[in-house]
């Protein structure tokens, strides 16, 4: 990333500013596939993840003057999308999406055969864990969260996470040896 590439996202966000579509649908263009990544790792499936990715946007167009050129750009604005993630859990929450699976049984896993694992191979095993599993894994492992952070985006206590985070690996742990995948 050039000092060419910041002058036209620069460009791009004053004219977003200024609501005009066209460069509102550049910078769709430009972040989207980054951003449904992430909004995937959270969403039960596509159809969600669709309309976290819209909803993240409206909230980031809406929101452009907030940006105040602290840290990067994509980073604040996939925080919106994180925490808009969090908000469609905390939503689906009250269904009782987190499924009990308290009677996995430990299984010792060699410690290479997740790091054997393909990244696709890995994520697509993230996607079928239980919603809350899933939610949990996902901003720890992968977003670097405490769990003193997570209880408090989740309304969750820190013990919830733990337990959750360690339900999510011993539940990935099977479906690896379940899926023989090495």
């Amino acid at each position: 990333m050039g000092d060419n590439h910041t002058d036209k996202l620069n460009a791009i966000l004053a004219q977003c500013i200024d609501n005009q579509p066209k460069a509102q649908k550049q910078l769709f263009d430009i972040l989207a596939p980054r951003m449904y990544s992430v909004c995937l790792r959270y969403a039960q499936d596509e159809d969600e993840a669709k309309d976290i990715l819209q909803e993240s946007f409206i909230k980031v167009f809406n929101n452009l003057t907030k940006f105040e050129n602290k840290g990067s750009f994509e980073g604040w604005i996939k925080r919106i999308f994180i925490n808009t993630s969090i908000e469609f859990y905390r939503k689906n929450q009250k269904q009782n999406i987190v499924d009990s699976i308290d009677n996995v049984a430990e299984i010792s896993v060699e410690s290479n055969t997740i790091s054997l694992l393909k990244t696709a191979d890995l994520m697509n095993l993230v996607n079928r864990l239980p919603k809350g599993y899933k939610t949990v894994f996902n901003l720890f492992v992968i977003e670097g969260y405490h769990h003193d952070e997570i209880s408090k985006m989740l309304n969750i206590s820190e013990n919830t996470s733990k337990s959750q985070l360690h339900k999510a690996r011993l539940y990935l742990q099977e479906l690896i040896l379940k899926e023989n995948l090495k």
